[in-house]
């Protein structure tokens, strides 16, 4: 928390906020935050294939922001995970709603799609699709009290970082704020800490997709560590699944890579999350970044720059509508895989290779 009064509260909350709003109030939502009533409209529409979690109810502006998990599938804790998320960063709205266009997909093929039924019986499906409500909803990068969420984490870059971009202690007004020395997690990540402690880190296999935006002209999968530029422990495991991907559809355009090979951040909260799951030995956590380009869309319309939506945000609506429809195989595959983790996971032997190969790609 800052040294300032903070501008967001939060309190935990396991009941439907939805319902209780204001006309008014709704007219204020579809103008600032459409994103969180076509959430709650699937929520509405579909109580048959999804069990909702009001993991935190936070206030700001005299509003209360429900952050939603959202889960489906099976409830074995034999079963491996898929975890997808967006919105972590308020500014970068084409992560949730990516997600949420998936989700409704996904909903709608469940009414008659009996392979995907099938497949959902077989593993645990959490969604966040909107993680930093407060921010989404003030149209800014930090949550309601002005911290980074992504930045938050107790963990110091072992390197030189971005001035400010790889986090700081300076204060709210700067973005990439870490939030004070020594204090707690803010809300949202706390809030992530004990849904990751309960439904991730006690499956045989979990793999993640955070969805953002805004670096540079590809779309890009990241792998921690963000910390540190030596290779990760499990490193075996992303070069299987980055050539698996290359080899299912080997005309895609995502570039699969490190983090620490752009640059170091202090404060990743996967970092974070991936340490914790190899103190309590969940082997087999991958979480990845999907960092959509943005600047591809600025290059097409590049009066996008001028308005602070339009960095992060395709502007044109067929562009728009593509963007939508261009991850939604990636998020198909990632629920696969997910799903037939051990017909992909490397041997010993194979770990010796990938590892090299990994060594030859990013790490000379």
């Amino acid at each position: 928390m800052n040294n300032r009064e903070p501008d967001c509260i939060a309190t935990e909350n396991t009941q439907d906020s939805s319902s209780l709003r204001s006309a008014e109030l709704r007219r204020d939502f579809k103008q600032n935050i459409p994103e969180l009533l076509q959430l709650e409209r699937l929520i509405r529409q579909h109580p048959q294939h999804l069990r909702v979690h009001t993991e935190l109810t936070l206030h700001a502006r005299q509003h209360e922001f429900p952050l939603y998990s959202i889960t489906l599938g099976s409830v074995d804790t034999a079963a491996p995970t898929l975890l997808l998320m967006g919105g972590m960063h308020g500014l970068e709205r084409i992560g949730s709603q990516v997600l949420i266009a998936w989700l409704q997909t996904l909903l709608e093929r469940l009414n008659w799609d009996s392979y995907l039924q099938q497949q959902l019986a077989q593993l645990q499906l959490v969604l966040i699709p909107i993680f930093n409500p407060v921010g989404m909803y003030l149209n800014q990068r930090s949550n309601g009290n002005g911290v980074d969420l992504n930045r938050n984490a107790p963990i110091n870059a072992e390197g030189d970082v971005p001035l400010l971009g790889g986090g700081h202690r300076l204060g709210p007004f700067l973005p990439w704020y870490r939030g004070r020395k020594n204090a707690h997690m803010e809300a949202e990540n706390i809030a992530l800490e004990k849904l990751m402690q309960a439904r991730i880190f006690n499956r045989p296999f979990s793999l993640v997709v955070d969805l953002h935006s805004g670096f540079g002209m590809r779309d890009q999968l990241w792998f921690p560590y963000a910390y540190r530029k030596k290779p990760i422990h499990n490193i075996a495991e992303y070069v299987a699944l980055k050539m698996l991907w290359e080899r299912t559809y080997p005309n895609h355009t995502y570039v699969f890579e490190p983090q620490s090979v752009h640059y170091l951040s202090h404060g990743d909260l996967w970092d974070y999350f991936y340490l914790q799951a190899r103190a309590q030995q969940q082997t087999h956590f991958l979480p990845l970044t999907l960092e959509m380009g943005s600047w591809a869309w600025i290059k097409k319309h590049p009066r996008q720059v001028f308005n602070m939506a339009g960095l992060f945000n395709p502007q044109m609506q067929h562009r728009h509508a593509r963007v939508l429809r261009s991850h939604l195989l990636l998020l198909d595959f990632m629920l696969a895989a997910t799903l037939n983790y051990r017909n992909w996971l490397p041997d010993e032997k194979q770990r010796g290779i990938l590892s090299q190969t990994a060594n030859s790609l990013w790490f000379r």
